[in-house]
C-alpha cells in the first residue's frame, strides 16, 4: 500500500527558508533521515521512503503553492494512491508558531494551495497537517509575512518542529487518520 505525502512550498532559491515553504522543509528533513534524495519528475520532486512496511512517496510540487493540485492529482493517479492515503503538509497563519493540527478533511482556511488541491481532486476530504507559522504581521501584509524568512528564534526551533511533523505523518501512515489525530491534536 502506497502513501503520498505532499509538502507545500514554492520552488526556487528565493523561497528557500521561508515560512510558506515549511512543507518542503519537513519532506527534506524526512528524506535526509532516510538518506534518500529527490528526483525531479513531472510537476515536482519526488523521493520514496519506507515506514511500517509501507511505501511513502514524498512530493514537493514544482507548480508553486497556488497550483499544488496539479501535482497532487497527477501523482495520486500515476501511483494509484487512494484519497485516504494522501496527506498534505502546509503552513497555517491561524496557528501559533510550533503548533500543529492534523485533520481528515476540511476547508482550505484561506490557503490557496489547499483550495487548488480541493478544486482538482473535487473534494475537501483529504488529510492535511497544518503547521503553525504565527501571525506576526500587520493587516494586509500576510503575503509578505508567509514569504519572509524565519527569525533567529524560530530557526532554532525548526528542527524540532519538522521532526514533530514527520512523527505525525508517520502516525498517519501506521495507524490511520483517526488514531493519528487523537495523538497529534492532543499535544
Amino acid at each position: 500500500m502506497s502513501y503520498l505525502i505532499t509538502g507545500l512550498g514554492n520552488i526556487g532559491s528565493g523561497y528557500s527558508g521561508t515560512r510558506h515553504n515549511i512543507g518542503f522543509a519537513v519532506l527534506d528533513a524526512w528524506a535526509k533521515l532516510h538518506k534518500t534524495t529527490f528526483s525531479t519528475l513531472r510537476y515536482g520532486s519526488m523521493a520514496q521512503v519506507k515506514y511500517a512496511g509501507k511505501a511513502i512517496w514524498l512530493l514537493k510540487p514544482s507548480t508553486y503553492v497556488n497550483l499544488s493540485g496539479k501535482a497532487v492529482r497527477y501523482w495520486m493517479r500515476e501511483e494509484r494512491i487512494p484519497l485516504e492515503n494522501i496527506l498534505v503538509v502546509t503552513d497555517d497563519v491561524a496557528l501559533p508558531f510550533g503548533k500543529m493540527r492534523l485533520r481528515a478533511k476540511g476547508t482550505d482556511g484561506g490557503h490557496n494551495g489547499l483550495k487548488h488541491i480541493a478544486l482538482l481532486l473535487e473534494t475537501t476530504g483529504y488529510a492535511r497537517l497544518r503547521l503553525g507559522i504565527g501571525d506576526d504581521f500587520p493587516r494586509g501584509y500576510q503575503a509578505d509575512y508567509v514569504l519572509s524568512p524565519w527569525n533567529k528564534e524560530e530557526e532554532k526551533e525548526l528542527p524540532y518542529l519538522t521532526q514533530k511533523a514527520i512523527d505525525a505523518a508517520q502516525l498517519f501512515v501506521k495507524h490511520g487518520i483517526d488514531h493519528a489525530m487523537t495523538l497529534v491534536n492532543a499535544d
